[in-house]
C-alpha cells in the first residue's frame, strides 16, 4: 500500500465517524451537553466545513461529487429534522452549510499547496 493510500485510509477512519456524528448530533434533542459554537448557523458551517476537509482528503479525485454529495447530506439532515421533536428544518441551515462546505473546500485546497503529498 502506497504511502497516499494509507493515509486516504486514515483519513477515511475520520470522516465516516464524523458523517454519522453530525447526522445523530443534527437530530437528537438540543440540550445543555451538546457541543456548541453558541450560534446554530456556526455549527452548520462548522459541521459542513469538518466535513468538506475531512472527505476532500480522504477522496481527493472526487471533489465536485463529494460536495454536492455532502450538500444533499444537508438537505437530508434538514428533511429529517422536520419529522424530529424539537427540531426544526430551515432553509438558512442548508445555506451555512454550504457556506461550510465552500470554506472546508477553501482550507484543503490551501492544505493542498501547501503540503501536496499529505
Amino acid at each position: 500500500m502506497t504511502t497516499s493510500s494509507t493515509a486516504r485510509r486514515h483519513w477515511r477512519l475520520l470522516f465516516w465517524p464524523t458523517v454519522l456524528a453530525v447526522l445523530v448530533l443534527s437530530l437528537i434533542p438540543p440540550g445543555p451537553r451538546l457541543p456548541d459554537t453558541g450560534w446554530d448557523k456556526s455549527n452548520h458551517l462548522l459541521a459542513f466545513a469538518v466535513l468538506a476537509v475531512l472527505g476532500l482528503r480522504s477522496y481527493p479525485g472526487s471533489k465536485g461529487v463529494l460536495l454536492v454529495g455532502l450538500l444533499a447530506y444537508g438537505g437530508v439532515i434538514e428533511g429529517l429534522q422536520s419529522l424530529a421533536p424539537d427540531r426544526f428544518a430551515e432553509w438558512a441551515d442548508l445555506l451555512a452549510n454550504a457556506l461550510g462546505l465552500l470554506f472546508g473546500w477553501g482550507l484543503s485546497t490551501c492544505w493542498s499547496q501547501w503540503r501536496p503529498s499529505a
